[in-house]
């Protein structure tokens, strides 16, 4: 059975689109850059359930200029395999899978979840302490964030209206053990000026399961290594469309 593509569904979510918001949006952003698709609500559903790994190159544009993110970060899994060419005029929805035997470079998930110990799906708090040297001083980056869960795999995106400067995590939790990555792309007019800072995460969840806590690490601009605190509070347990929109703004 298919994984779903939570990855995607959390940057849909994220940007408070249904997903018959998202393939409209998608047709609009094809017709804008005179390269039209006919994306549906149900092509999302199979992307998004993971019956469909690999998006046609023609959609692939369309999701890019959408969520503003490559597509090789929006939990294709079947990406790694594919090179990027050019549309050859076919048709059709999607791409076939690459050739048995040629492997993919994501490994493929977890099924065991035994070592899961609740189901975090919902809309958190990200909260964490960055000092600057630039201006000698320690700062706060806050963000409210939706998250979901796929088995161990946590998948997580801030909503758009809580920050200038986007922010996406990819977790894997193993009883009270989170460990992952993040990436924050800085508003272009902020004091980063659209700087991308990228790093590693581990923490540890609570025994209440409403709070995670640990340390991030990443680079600094003069090409030190930086660390710090961050945590994520849980706020609410749906990813509803009116939810997210309740939390669409800065914490």
């Amino acid at each position: 059975m298919s994984a779903p593509n939570t990855i995607l569904q959390t940057v849909r979510k994220g940007l408070l689109m249904s997903q018959d918001d998202l393939a409209r949006a998608l047709r609009a952003a094809g017709e804008r850059a005179g390269d039209p698709n006919d994306a549906s609500k149900r092509l999302v559903q199979r992307w998004e359930a993971g019956t469909t790994t690999i998006p046609r190159p023609v959609y692939a544009r369309a999701l890019e200029a959408v969520t503003g993110m490559p597509i090789d970060s929006l939990g294709f899994t079947g990406m790694a395999s594919v090179e990027r060419v050019e549309d050859d005029g076919a048709g059709g929805h999607d791409l076939m899978p690459a050739p048995s035997g040629v492997a993919s470079a994501q490994a493929p998930p977890r099924t065991d979840t035994s070592a899961v110990r609740g189901q975090y799906s919902g809309v958190w708090l990200s909260r964490y302490e960055y000092f600057s040297s630039g201006r000698n001083a320690t700062h706060t980056g806050s963000h409210f964030v939706v998250v979901l869960q796929h088995g161990p795999r946590l998948a997580v995106r801030s909503l758009p209206g809580s920050s200038d400067s986007p922010l996406t995590m990819d977790l894997e939790i193993d009883g009270a053990v989170v460990t992952g990555s993040w990436t924050e792309q800085t508003a272009s007019e902020g004091y980063y000026a659209g700087a991308r800072y990228h790093g590693a995460i581990q923490m540890l969840v609570e025994p209440t399961g409403r709070r995670i806590a640990g340390k991030w690490v990443g680079f600094g601009k003069d090409f030190d290594v930086n660390t710090g605190p961050w945590e994520l509070v849980f706020k609410d347990a749906s990813t509803s469309k009116a939810t997210l929109a309740k939390y669409n703004h800065r914490p």
